[in-house]
C-alpha cells in the first residue's frame, strides 16, 4: 500500500498529521505486530514534523489483553509485553498532561497513543538492550514507572510520558501496568490485583537489571504502585538480589499508600537502598485510605513537622520531601506529576553525576568526534529512538537546580 505521495510533507504540518493518524488508524490496531509497528512509525513522523515529542513506552502488563475487562488480571499471573509510541503536544506546560474535553485527542493539542505493538519477553529485552545501545552515563539508566489505585491504561502511559519530558530523563521509560479497576468504589479490588501482580514486576525489575548495557535501574511508584514496589523489591532481596546485582538505582515513592509498620519491614531488607518518599498532609485520598485501614497511618501523609513522625521517619533511613505546601486541585493525590517542581526534582535526582561515569565523561569531552552519541541509540526495528533529555526550562517555571525541592533534614 502506498501511503505517501511526492509532497506529502510539503502539506502544512498539522494536515499532514492528521493524515497520517488516519491512516494508521485504517491499516493496524494499537497493539499488534508487522504492520502496526509501520503505522507507529509514520505518525511518529508525523507527529515530529507538527512539533509534537514522541516518547517510546515499553510496557509490561499483568492486565488481560484478549478484549475482556479492562481490570481484570493477566490468568497466570505473569506478564505480557508491548511498546507504544506517546505523542507530547507542542504547546505542553510543565505539570499538565492536555487531554481534549471529548472526543478522540488531536496530537498537536493533546496527549496521544500513536501505535504500538506487542512484543514477546525476549524481543521485549532485546528492544530494550538496542535502545540502551550506545549511551553514556544517566542515558543508560531504566525507569520502571508504577501507577497507583484507580489508574486506566492510557492514564499511566500518559503520566509517564509526561514525566519523562517534564523531568528531561533521558533513559529508556518502562511502565508496569497492573489491572487497576478504573472505579473509586474498588480500592480492596484493586489491592487484591496489586497482590496478584508481585511475582510480574518481581521478575521485571530482575531482568531489566541484567539488559545488557544497563546502568541503573530506577523506580518511581505513586500510591497502591509504591506498595506493590516496595513488595517486589522486597522479593528480591529474599531472593538474594537486595541491590538487583548493583544495578538497583533510586526508589522514589510518591503519595505512597503504604501502612508505615508495613514499610518498616519493607525497608528492613532493603538495607543501603536509596530510597526517597513524597509525603504531603494535605494528600484526601490517603486520609480516606487510612480510614478504610482502620485509621492505619499512611507513609505518603506523615508529618515532619510532628516531632513523633520525624522521628519515625529518621528511623526509615529515607530521603523526605515533604510537598504540603505545594498544594494543587482538590484531592492533592498527584503532586508529583502535577507541580514542575517537584517533576524537576525527580529528574535531576536521576541524572545526578555518578562516579563510576566520570571516566568516560571526561574521555568523550576531550573528543566529542569519536564519542556515542548518547542522546542517539540505534534504531529498534524501524522505530525511533528514545527522548533526549533536555535543558529547557518550561515556561513560567523556575529555572532548573541540582536540588529544586530540597528534602526535609532528618535527625542523626
Amino acid at each position: 500500500m502506498i501511503l505517501f505521495k511526492p509532497g506529502f510533507f510539503s502539506l502544512r504540518p498539522a494536515a499532514a498529521l492528521l493524515i497520517t493518524i488516519g491512516l494508521s488508524a485504517l491499516t493496524a490496531g494499537c497493539m499488534t505486530t508487522g504492520g502496526a509497528q509501520m503505522s507507529a512509525s509514520a505518525a511518529s513522523m508525523a507527529a515530529e514534523t507538527a512539533g509534537a515529542r514522541v516518547t517510546p513506552i515499553f510496557i509490561a502488563s499483568t492486565r488481560r489483553n484478549d478484549g475482556r475487562a479492562e481490570g481484570e488480571s493477566v490468568a497466570d499471573g505473569g506478564a505480557h509485553y508491548a511498546m507504544s509510541m506517546v505523542s507530547v503536544p507542542p504547546g505542553h506546560r510543565a505539570g499538565n498532561i492536555e487531554e481534549p474535553s471529548f472526543g478522540k485527542p488531536t496530537p498537536s493539542k493533546h496527549f496521544a497513543v500513536l501505535g504500538g505493538h506487542s512484543l514477546e519477553p525476549q524481543d521485549f529485552r532485546l528492544q530494550v538492550s538496542t535502545y540502551l545501545s550506545g549511551r553514556i552515563g544517566s542515558n543508560r539508566d531504566i525507569l520502571i514507572y508504577v501507577h497507583g489505585f484507580n489508574t486506566s491504561l492510557d492514564e499511566a502511559r500518559f503520566r509517564l510520558a509526561q514525566l519523562v519530558n517534564d523531568g528531561g530523563f533521558g533513559g529508556v521509560a518502562v511502565l508496569f501496568t497492573w489491572p487497576s479497576k478504573s472505579d473509586m468504589f474498588s480500592y480492596v479490588g484493586d489491592k487484591e490485583s496489586a497482590t496478584a501482580s508481585r511475582d510480574a514486576l518481581q521478575k521485571l525489575m530482575r531482568d531489566l537489571s541484567q539488559v545488557e548495557g544497563v546502568g541503573r535501574v530506577h523506580v518511581l511508584a505513586h500510591s497502591m504502585g509504591s506498595w506493590l514496589a516496595m513488595e517486589a523489591l522486597r522479593e528480591n532481596a529474599i531472593a538474594g538480589s537486595r541491590n538487583l546485582g548493583g544495578r538497583l538505582g533510586d526508589v522514589m515513592l510518591a503519595s505512597p499508600d503504604i501502612d508505615i509498620n508495613v514499610f518498616r519491614q519493607q525497608m528492613s531488607r532493603m538495607q543501603g537502598a536509596n530510597v526517597s518518599i513524597f509525603v504531603s498532609t494535605n494528600d484526601r485520598a490517603l486520609n480516606l485510605s487510612s480510614r478504610l485501614a482502620g485509621a492505619s497511618p499512611r507513609l505518603g501523609s506523615m508529618d515532619p513537622t510532628k516531632p513523633r513522625d520525624r522521628e519515625a521517619l529518621a528511623q526509615l533511613g529515607v530521603k523526605v520531601y515533604d510537598l504540603s505546601s505545594s498544594s494543587t486541585g482538590i484531592i492533592g493525590h498527584s503532586l508529583y506529576g502535577d507541580v514542575p517542581a517537584v517533576v524537576r526534582t525527580i529528574g535531576a535526582q536521576l541524572a545526578a553525576p555518578r562516579p563510576e561515569d566520570a571516566g568516560v565523561t571526561a574521555m568523550i569531552n576531550a573528543d566529542r568526534r569519536t564519542a556515542p552519541d548518547a542522546t542517539e541509540p540505534a534504531a529498534a526495528n524501524g522505530t525511533p529512538p528514545a527522548l533526549a533529555p533536555t535543558s529547557a526550562t518550561p515556561a513560567n517555571s523556575a529555572p532548573v537546580t541540582a536540588s529544586p525541592l530540597p528534602p526535609v533534614t532528618m535527625p542523626q
